[in-house]
């Protein structure tokens, strides 16, 4: 377990992405997964109330929604870190103080919880000032509806600030990023990283597989490869998403893990998620899984330690 920035919060090796339920996950399928996860060793579960608002037929808060009435159902709220975002959703978009609250409000409702365990800023609102949102947070901690902060896709210089103005004001601060970070995207490391392991932050990257990509099932001689997106042009573009990594470094990449997965016999997802949790201020990565089969290629990430040598050969062959 791994403790969250200066938080009291615990996570385990793997946070499970849960972008899926109520889309490509059906109610009964995520219950499955939640429950295989949690019987895993899993204890931690990433949403948002955007989630899945852009598909057909939905209008967000589907998944904070199941992950509510399965934590009713099972009688588990104390097992588990549920982390929330607010910010993205149509309708309630931005970090206007008025809607950080009533936001947080709706997500309680929907988790039907009485505490966010890890809320996070989805995206930075550049047109309301940080000392508004910073205090509308603070003002969730203070009132016990949210016991730590995140920020989701902030740049190092707004991160950099944020943090200030929350010493200088004493108010909660992040404790955690979520960034776009994986084997084969890792500019995170070029700036941010280093301004999180200085603060005491804690990374929970996002896209952990790269769209699919790093679980192997995208290779050159590959054709029609079943993304899961349940639209036509979903489909296509997360598909395209994925095939983009196919150029040499892609491919080579690809040899490492396939090399690595053979010598501890284990899916080729766990040895890049594992790959991922062990670098510096990696918490947890952060992943999903549309069927209890995708969630057991997933699963030995959480127990599985790479030699240095084959760390640093997973490096080597994603370095630009």
């Amino acid at each position: 377990m791994t403790r969250i920035g200066r938080s009291d919060l615990d996570v385990s090796a793997l946070c499970l992405g849960t972008n899926v339920f109520g889309w490509t996950a059906d109610e009964p399928t995520s219950f499955a997964l939640l429950d295989a996860y949690l019987e895993a060793g899993g204890t931690t579960l990433d949403s948002a109330d955007s989630y899945m608002a852009r598909a057909e037929g939905n209008s967000g808060g589907e998944s904070e929604t199941v992950i509510g009435n399965w934590l009713a159902a099972r009688g588990n709220r104390d097992r588990v870190v549920v982390a929330t975002k607010v910010g993205n959703l149509p309708g309630r978009r931005g970090l206007s103080r008025d809607n950080v609250i009533a936001a947080a409000e709706d997500s309680l409702r929907r988790l039907r919880i009485d505490r966010i365990d890890l809320y996070y800023a989805h995206t930075d609102d550049p047109d309301t000032p940080q000392e508004e949102y910073l205090a509308a947070f603070d003002e969730l901690v203070r009132a016990g509806k949210v016991r730590a902060i995140g920020a989701s896709n902030f740049d190092t210089d707004r991160l950099r600030s944020a943090l200030e103005i929350s010493g200088r004001d004493g108010l909660a601060r992040f404790e955690a990023v979520q960034p776009h970070y994986n084997l084969v995207e890792r500019e995170y490391e070029s700036e941010q990283a280093l301004l999180v392991e200085t603060e005491g932050l804690s990374c929970f990257p996002y896209f952990g597989l790269a769209k699919g990509f790093l679980t192997g099932k995208y290779r050159p001689d590959s054709s029609d490869v079943d993304s899961g997106a349940t639209t036509g042009a979903m489909r296509w573009a997360r598909a395209e998403g994925a095939r983009s990594y196919l150029d040499d470094r892609g491919v080579r990449v690809l040899g490492v893990l396939d090399e690595v997965a053979g010598a501890h016999d284990v899916p080729v997802a766990s040895v890049a998620l594992a790959w991922l949790g062990a670098q510096p201020t990696v918490a947890a990565p952060i992943a999903s899984a549309r069927t209890v089969e995708q969630l057991r290629a997933i699963l030995p990430s959480m127990d599985l330690k790479l030699a240095p040598e084959e760390l640093t050969a997973l490096s080597a062959a994603s370095a630009r």
